[in-house]
């Protein structure tokens, strides 16, 4: 269909699923170009349709959509991902949206809005549903208030996590630094306790990033 925005929905629940597809396919300017029930089978097709827009739900039987958009975004960063679920946690929000997803909206939402959804991601917009916007808001504004991790810490233990995050062992670290292996480990316990965290991974990855 020329110049209709070409859809593809990934949906398991049957009655879901039919309801989108008559939403999608009855409205002029929208064409559904696929309809799926797991994200192994949208994988499996999507070679051959490349859509404009795929919405995707997030709690699939085996390959989850979240998964699902990271693998397919890596693959086809023309295609839209637009997430429709039921969850409106904030980890699935920015787990999805780092994935790749263009916006994320929930099943609930009017027909009407569904359709503008799809419309905006794929014109470029990042469309949600009100209660996602303000989640979002709230976790970004949540995350302006908090000093950085790097500012709570000393130099000196900034020193020793630097080495214990290049591999070395505690010993290897006092050596290095002319301390003791109780300093050393005196030092990673009061990281610990600024950090708010139990074990040397995790003081890691929340100051370096490392996953």
């Amino acid at each position: 269909m020329a110049n209709a925005i070409n859809v593809v929905i990934v949906e398991d629940v049957r009655d879901i699923r039919e309801s989108l597809l008559a939403l999608i396919s009855g409205m002029t300017g929208y064409h559904c170009a696929g309809v799926y029930a797991t994200a192994e089978a949208a994988i499996a097709d999507m070679p051959a349709i490349v859509p404009d827009v795929v919405l995707m739900d997030i709690n699939l039987p085996g390959i989850n959509g979240i998964e699902a958009v990271r693998q397919l975004k890596d693959r086809f960063p023309e295609i839209n991902f637009l997430m429709c679920t039921v969850f409106e946690d904030t980890d699935n929000i920015f787990r999805a949206l780092e994935a790749g997803a263009g916006g994320y909206i929930v099943k609930n939402n009017s027909p009407l809005k569904i359709l503008e959804a799809i419309k905006e991601v794929n014109e470029g917009g990042a469309p949600m549903s009100a209660a996602i916007a303000k989640k979002v808001i709230h976790s970004f504004r949540k995350v302006a208030k908090e000093p950085s991790s790097h500012a709570l810490l000393s130099a000196r233990e900034m020193e020793v996590l630097q080495l214990l995050s290049d591999g070395l062992l505690y010993k290897e670290a006092a050596d290095k630094l002319n301390l003791s292996v109780e300093t050393i480990r005196s030092h990673c316990r009061k990281v610990y306790e600024k950090l708010h965290v139990n074990t040397k991974l995790e003081a890691i990855n929340i100051v370096f990033g490392k996953r």
